[in-house]
């Protein structure tokens, strides 16, 4: 929780987000992923200052629950001051154990946003879902709270002017639009409407952005001209040195096979890696979320 503090920027987590992404999608399935819809409703997590604490975390609290599809239990949360924002007991269950930060007690509309993070701590605990380390696992669990339609309430927490920040979870404000931006995409959402904070937008904006990136790269046929001319210029090289990276920092790389030369790419929904032939027009699927990608390789 960076509170007053200086707020990272950028996307430098992003790697990291990408793979959450791909983990999700291994983990759940495409279709349970996809049964994460609609994202949690603005309504449901809303908290005025004039709402009782314990009653209101408590139906903010279940309305999370229901979003990631966990058993409706008992949920126990307390106050108290501590370094974090939250803290989680990740026990068999089927109760939930939370514990808020004393600060939301005057800080009652960022109360959603804490939960959503602590909840789907407990959510990737009974999928046996993690990476190593925490720094990794703090990533996948603010990925997954946004991929599952919760972490709109993260992005929103963000506040930032000239005297004064705050910003709950370990990803960068434009990466929080970034992994947004790609649930977007799949579910046909439209989560600016939601924003509450000047900030978040333009984080999500930024975001937005960069994940468009994605979709638009060689060898899809929605890359731009200029991305289409250095993808024919590498392929040349390519094929007259085979093994050899035109540019290492491309983003796609080409394999020299027995059966002909490949082009292997990540996908722009799921971010698994896949290869192609390069023979012209190709219709590719992913093999993991099933998106369907027109080629010009």
């Amino acid at each position: 929780m960076a509170n007053g503090g200086e707020v990272v920027h950028g996307f430098p987590h992003l790697d990291t987000a990408r793979a959450a992404i791909t983990a999700l999608y291994r983990r759940l399935t495409p279709d349970g992923v996809r049964s994460y819809t609609p994202s949690v409703a603005p309504a449901d997590v809303a908290f005025a200052d004039a709402d009782d604490l314990h009653l209101g975390t408590q139906r903010v609290a279940r309305a999370l629950v229901r979003q990631l599809r966990l058993p409706d239990a008992r949920i126990i949360v307390s106050f108290r001051e501590m370094r974090h924002a939250a803290n989680v007991e990740l026990t068999a269950g089927p109760e939930y154990f939370i514990e808020l930060n004393d600060r939301f007690r005057s800080h009652r509309r960022d109360i959603g946003a804490a939960l959503a993070h602590e909840i789907t701590h407990v959510l990737l605990h009974r999928l046996d879902l993690a990476f190593p380390g925490t720094p990794a696992n703090e990533i996948l669990t603010d990925t997954a709270t946004t991929y599952l339609g919760a972490g709109w309430l993260l992005l929103d927490a963000y506040r930032e002017d000239r005297d004064s920040s705050q910003k709950l979870g370990y990803l960068t404000p434009e990466e929080f639009g970034y992994v947004l931006a790609k649930r977007a995409a799949v579910f046909g959402e439209d989560p600016r409407v939601w924003f509450t904070s000047p900030q978040a937008y333009e984080a999500y904006t930024r975001g937005s952005a960069r994940a468009l990136r994605d979709e638009r790269q060689p060898p899809l046929t929605t890359a731009g001209r200029l991305g289409r001319h250095r993808y024919v210029k590498e392929r040349r090289y390519a094929l007259d040195h085979p093994g050899v990276l035109a540019d290492p920092a491309a983003p796609y790389v080409f394999e020299a096979l027995r059966d002909g030369p490949r082009v292997a790419f990540a996908c722009p929904t799921c971010h698994q890696r896949i290869r192609v032939p390069v023979r012209g027009r190709v219709r590719a699927r992913c093999g993991l979320c099933r998106t369907v990608l027109e080629c010009d390789t």
